[in-house]
Parts: C-alpha cells; sequence; structure tokens
C-alpha cells in the first residue's frame, strides 16, 4: 500500500510572492479565521510587502481595504479588511494531509467527537493514529471508513488523487466544511477519487461561479453549499451533473432571485426531494413559484428570508404546482396575513408547516394564536414542529367557532365566510348551534350547554406555593371577573394580578389584557390554562 504522508507545509517562511490575488487563505495557526487576499504590494510610507486580506468574518479586519486615504483593495464590509504580512497567513493542506492530521491522535476535545466514523456494519469505529509502528495497522480501518470529516482543517488542495482512492475506497461521505477549497474541478477531481461517495458538504467553502459538466458528481445524493457564496446561475450550471441529487442545501448564500435558464420554471432536479433556502434575502413569493413544478419536491425550507404573502397560483394541465410538497418551513419571515395562511390549504399534499416568528403567528404583533392557525389549516398535522392531535384540532376548531360567533354579526354570513372560509364548514361540523348563552340546554354542542374547563396556577414570586385548581366557569366571564374569581380562589389580597394563557405549541404564555373580553370571545376551549402572575411596579 503506499501511504502519502507528505509533511505538513511550514508557512512562517513563506514570502508574498508565494500567494496570489483572490486566493483562499487562513490566519497562520487559526484554520477558522479564513479570508481571500485581495491585494499584494508596498504600502506608502511601510517598508516591504503587505497582502491585502478580506476576512470572511466582519470582525475579522480593521478597516475596507482603504488606508490614510488611499484605497489598496475593496471588502466585503467596512470593517472586514487588513493587511498582513505573509508569515502570518497559510496557504492551507492537502486534503490528505488534513485526512493524517485529524486522525492521528493529536487534537482537541472538539475535534475528537468528530474521530470515528462508521463501518460497514454501522459500527462506531475509531481511527486514531498514534506513531509510526501502528500506521499500517490502522489503515486497515481507513478502507473501511464510510463517513469522514475533515472540517476547518484549512484544506486547500486534493493531491494527490491516486493516494485518495488507494487510502479511502468506500468512503460515502465527507464533511469539507469551513476550509479554502473554491475550485470545482478540484471537487470533481476529488469525487472521481471517490466514486463512491454520496454525501459533499461545502459550507462555508468560498465557491467560485465558474462551472462546466463534471461527471464525477453523477452519485452525489445529498450536496450542501451553505454559506459558499453560491448563485442560482451556479445551482442552474451544476444541475446536469448531480442528476440524482435528493437533498440540496443553499442557506445564508444572499440569494434574493431565482432565475431558470429556460422558461419561467425551473427545470430539471428530477430526483430533488428537499431544498432548503433558509437564510436568504428572498422577498417575493413569485421567486419561490419558480420551484413549483419540481414534481419530487416534498421539503422547501425559507426559514429566515424576507417573505411577505403566499399564494397558490392556478394549475395547468401540464403540472399540478407543489403536486408533491409535504413540508413547508416559513418561521422568521414577514407574513402577516390570515389570507396567506388560508391559501396553504390548497397545496394538495402539504401537513407541515411552520409559520413562527411571523406576525402573522405573533398575538404580541396583531397575530393570531395557534388554535386559530390549527382552525384555519385544514389538513396540518405538524404546526412549528408540534404534532397536532385529534384532540387538539377538534378543540381548536370549536374554540376558533365560538371566537367568531362572539365577534360577529350571525346574520351577515357572507363576510363571515369571506373572513373566515372554514367557518361554516366548521360550525356544521362540530354541530355548533346559533343560540345565546342561557343556563341549561341540551343539543349538540349549544353555546348553552357548555362550561369551559379552566386549570387556575400561581406563578406569583409573592404568592407562595398553591396548587394548582381546576374549576368550570361559563363563557360569559370576564377577564376581571376572572381576576376577581383568582383572588378569592387562592386568597390573593394586596396584590396586582396580571393573567396569561398558556396554550401548547406556543412559546410563550398570551396575556389577557382586555379586562373587558369574556372567555368566549377569547375563545378559550376546554381544558385550557390560565397563569396567574403579578403585576411589576
Amino acid at each position: 500500500m503506499i501511504l502519502a504522508a507528505s509533511c505538513l507545509a511550514n508557512q512562517s517562511g513563506e514570502t508574498a510572492a508565494a500567494f496570489r490575488i483572490r486566493q483562499r487563505v487562513h490566519a497562520a495557526g487559526d484554520p477558522r479565521r479564513t479570508g481571500t487576499i485581495r491585494f499584494i504590494g508596498p504600502i506608502s510610507g511601510h517598508d516591504g510587502e503587505w497582502i491585502g486580506v478580506d476576512w470572511d468574518a466582519d470582525s475579522g479586519g480593521k478597516h475596507d481595504g482603504m488606508v490614510n486615504g488611499t484605497r489598496y483593495f475593496s471588502t466585503r464590509t467596512s470593517s472586514s479588511g487588513s493587511f498582513v504580512r505573509a508569515k502570518a497567513l497559510s496557504a492551507g493542506i492537502s486534503f490528505l494531509d488534513a485526512v493524517y492530521k485529524r486522525y492521528r491522535g493529536e487534537s482537541t476535545k472538539e475535534e475528537e467527537d468528530e474521530m470515528y466514523v462508521f463501518s460497514t456494519s454501522q459500527r462506531r469505529v475509531s481511527v486514531e493514529l498514534v506513531g509510526k509502528d501502528k500506521v499500517e495497522e490502522k489503515l486497515k480501518k481507513f478502507e473501511e471508513l464510510l463517513s469522514i470529516s475533515v472540517s476547518f482543517m484549512g484544506v486547500s488542495s486534493v493531491d494527490p488523487l491516486c493516494h485518495i482512492s488507494t487510502l479511502l475506497p468506500k468512503l460515502k461521505e465527507v464533511d469539507l466544511s469551513g476550509n479554502l477549497l473554491s475550485n470545482w474541478q478540484d471537487i470533481a477531481s476529488l469525487c472521481k477519487a471517490l466514486p463512491s461517495l454520496q454525501m459533499l458538504d461545502l459550507t462555508s467553502n468560498l465557491m467560485e461561479h465558474e462551472v462546466t459538466e463534471y461527471p464525477s458528481l453523477k452519485n452525489i445524493h445529498l450536496l450542501v453549499l451553505n454559506n459558499c457564496g453560491v448563485t442560482w446561475d451556479v445551482v442552474e450550471k451544476l444541475k446536469v451533473s448531480v442528476p440524482l441529487v435528493a437533498e440540496l442545501h443553499l442557506m445564508a448564500n444572499e440569494l434574493k432571485m431565482i432565475e431558470p435558464t429556460a422558461g419561467p420554471f425551473v427545470q430539471g432536479l428530477n430526483s430533488l426531494r428537499l431544498l432548503n433556502l433558509e437564510a436568504n434575502n428572498i422577498d417575493s413569493w413569485d421567486e419561490i413559484l419558480k420551484l413549483s413544478h419540481l414534481r419530487s419536491l416534498e421539503e422547501l425550507h425559507l426559514n429566515k428570508n424576507k417573505l411577505k404573502t403566499i399564494y397558490y397560483p392556478s394549475s395547468d394541465a401540464s403540472c399540478v404546482p407543489f403536486e408533491n410538497l409535504q413540508c413547508l418551513l416559513l418561521g422568521r419571515n414577514d407574513i402577516d396575513d390570515v389570507a396567506s395562511v388560508d391559501s396553504l390549504n390548497s397545496f394538495p399534499s402539504l401537513v407541515d408547516i411552520r409559520l413562527s416568528e411571523n406576525p402573522v403567528a405573533d398575538p404580541a404583533k396583531g397575530g393570531v394564536p395557534r388554535f386559530v392557525l390549527i382552525a384555519r389549516l385544514s389538513k396540518v398535522k405538524i404546526l412549528n414542529g408540534s404534532e397536532i392531535s385529534p384532540r387538539e384540532r377538534r378543540e381548536s376548531e370549536i374554540r376558533y367557532v365560538r371566537l367568531i360567533m362572539a365577534k360577529m354579526q350571525l346574520n351577515n354570513l357572507e363576510e363571515i365566510q369571506r373572513a373566515h372560509p372554514r367557518f361554516v364548514e366548521l360550525k356544521a361540523l362540530h354541530g355548533i348551534e346559533d343560540e345565546k348563552l342561557q343556563a341549561g340546554g341540551s343539543g349538540p354542542q349549544t353555546l348553552a350547554s357548555t362550561l369551559i374547563n379552566l386549570t387556575l396556577k400561581c406563578v406569583g414570586p409573592s404568592m407562595g406555593e398553591k396548587q394548582p385548581l381546576t374549576k368550570k366557569l361559563p363563557p360569559s366571564v370576564t377577564v376581571a371577573k376572572l381576576i376577581a374569581l383568582c383572588e378569592s380562589f387562592f386568597k390573593l389580597k394586596d396584590i396586582k394580578l396580571r393573567l396569561f394563557l398558556e396554550e401548547k405549541g406556543s412559546p410563550l404564555p398570551l396575556p389577557l389584557d382586555d379586562d373587558m373580553a369574556t372567555l368566549m370571545e377569547l375563545g378559550l376551549g376546554t381544558e385550557a390554562t390560565i397563569i396567574i402572575d403579578e403585576e411589576l411596579d
């Protein structure tokens, strides 16, 4: 067996001539501090040659490439640039050197967490290499490796390829995140040397935009290009090389537009099941609709973008938009209208939705609580990561109908149906009748027969330890009356109370600040929990 145990380069003796413009580098001794060379040459008033680096981390530099009124280079931000001597930089190491360095045992605890792989029998196998005498023995384990991580190791090249093929013949997964790779041809060459490779993570490698067709990528099933500076044009050029890709992750690439090369919709990517576009700058739903003809797409992650509205497009004879989409993550956008929520019912297969941290899902910002979202979304089974049980759905829908009946004139059905498209359907489904509140009564879900079962919990620091109480109260009780009842139930004198509604699936309790609102108007259903706190001065 040939062992490519090349020596790690000592960068301390490098000169500026050893570097080039646009080269990816890291700070000597710190592979996690990466940047791009933007200038090589003299600086007025200073001896010798200097290298201007635009650091990836905004806090990594001191200026924007201008010193004493002279601009030497441009930077991404106003404080990401700095000048350094050549000895302060490293041009990185090869992929194999990184493998040897990481798995020979001289590592930090953080690295040790990654220093194992799964064998063909899915057994966790240590690959620590200690001393030259044990190299041959340990190499047998290298040959069984299915997964390997050389993240943040300063990898900048992939040669010698023949040695990679010999050392890692069964490798299926490789994590190259946080390195210095940028050339797609290098990536293609690595994949050629690793024909079994199916998962490739290139997170935080600043990749070039020049892309051609690379047949060696044909077996890649999972491709991670988070924070790689890629544009959609790169995706369009790359897709012909990855016909089997089932998961494509494109987080944090500052993507704003999706621009298909042929026609109004993205074509190809026939195996793509999951597309992750989180933490980009997409602000128009029209851009997302360009993905609607991806027939295999089941999961679309759009958290942390700038979307304001959602709508379902009209279908045509050739394609049902988002036909197989089951999961749509929209957390931390700017969606603020319930019409967007209602439009999600039109997606034919959608059952898993995230709307958290949008104005529409935040009652404190004028949005609606979880029970309203559940009632408006007829097919959803998982909301904001929390599964909806049949019981929670039933109670949410009944509570929602009560809320509408309490707040709207029931003789204007046209207005109700326009504002609440599921009202008539849900009212009939649960047998809720249009009756005034009164004592007694019978029949299917009549308001007259409904008492609300409330659990009352004291949490105020001055209240002492008090056991929760469960009380049945009529829906006509106001918040002000409930406060008075809580003072009586728990004997809370001289404490100004504030009530909160605790709901399953909501990160924070909902404050009940409208003293005149009734339990029915708040939409409280049976087995609601009221948190009793005290006002702070």
